[in-house]
């Protein structure tokens, strides 16, 4: 199956069948939000997987459409961060000059544009900034999923106040952004024989 055959059979499933994905698979697609593209590679997001039954069975009540949560293989939650600390971004570049045996002290030009660019932003900014950067997470890991043959569901509509005390976030330096489900469409979901409704092309693409 190619991407866009793949792209094509998807779609937001409403429930799952309960099967569980394989860890390979389910490897490859976390392997795909870790390689997501992030602005300055400073990656302001966590993900948390949930995969026990016990866990999601807490975070059922979070959700305003609970059948995707109670019906899925692994359920996958995306944390933005709210500010961007200082030994944040020392972190991250300690983790540079390790991964690329370059001497830290070299990487002070690009270290000091990317405080003063963090500097320069309020934090209702930095945490736009990095929601942004977590739906393009979201992308990676749906589009992984539909290459792998594993049905997703990406989903807003949850009380982020209790998926926030169930796991334990932050608030003040952490938010629930979006939830994505993986799993198996169940033969009940009906959907999935309905045809795919996008813009037609004279709509959508303007070529100047």
């Amino acid at each position: 199956m190619n991407y866009l055959e793949a792209l094509s059979r998807r779609y937001s499933v409403k429930k799952f069948n309960n099967q569980r994905i394989p860890q390979e698979t389910l490897h490859n697609i976390l392997e795909s939000g870790k390689l997501s593209a992030s602005s300055l590679g400073l990656q302001p997001y966590k993900i948390v997987v949930v995969e026990s039954e016990e866990m999601k069975q807490k975070l059922i009540p979070a959700f305003y459409n609970p059948s995707q949560i109670s019906t899925c293989s692994h359920l996958i939650v995306i944390i933005s961060k709210k500010m961007i600390e200082e030994h944040y971004i020392h972190g991250y570049f300690n983790h540079i000059s390790e991964v690329r045996q370059t001497p830290v002290e070299s990487l002070a030009p690009f270290k000091n544009s990317i405080n003063q660019h963090i500097n320069q932003k309020t934090q209702d900014e930095i945490l736009s900034w990095a929601e942004k950067q977590s739906y393009i997470v979201l992308a990676n890991l749906m589009y992984a999923a539909a290459i792998e043959n594993i049905d997703s569901c990406p989903m807003e509509g949850f009380r982020q106040d209790l998926i926030e005390e169930i796991l334990n976030i932050n608030r003040e330096t952490e938010k629930v952004t979006v939830t994505l489900a993986l799993g198996y469409r169940s033969e009940e979901d009906y959907f999935q024989h309905m045809k795919k409704v996008r813009k037609p092309n004279e709509k959508l693409f303007k070529f100047i």
